[in-house]
């Protein structure tokens, strides 16, 4: 086993909901604060949001979104995907965005 490997986790979250109502900063607080403690660490994209556009039928959509990252070794899959279900309720979303890519450090 390669010691070095690791999964890169990232999380997109949206700044406004579905109806354009800023998300409480307090909730990207509660995000940023549990994955600190969980994973001993994080990385937030938050000074300048991400832009994220979709389509759906045939309007595109726009969101202003943060990119929250952790470094783990294990996937820990059925953890990550009701974290993901707490976030969809917890933002209001449909469906959020959590990947994972394999990464090896240097």
């Amino acid at each position: 086993m390669n010691t070095n490997q690791m999964y890169l986790i990232q999380i997109l979250l949206p700044l406004y909901d579905n109806e354009g109502n800023p998300i409480p900063l307090a909730h990207h607080r509660a995000v940023k604060r549990e994955l600190a403690e969980r994973f001993h660490g994080l990385t937030a994209y938050n000074r300048a949001p991400a832009e994220g556009l979709w389509t759906k039928g045939r309007k595109t959509h726009r969101d202003d979104i943060i990119i929250y990252e952790v470094m783990i070794r294990s996937r820990q899959m059925s953890w990550w995907r009701g974290f993901r279900q707490r976030l969809e309720k917890l933002f209001r979303q449909d469906s959020v965005v959590v990947r994972a890519q394999a990464i090896e450090l240097m």
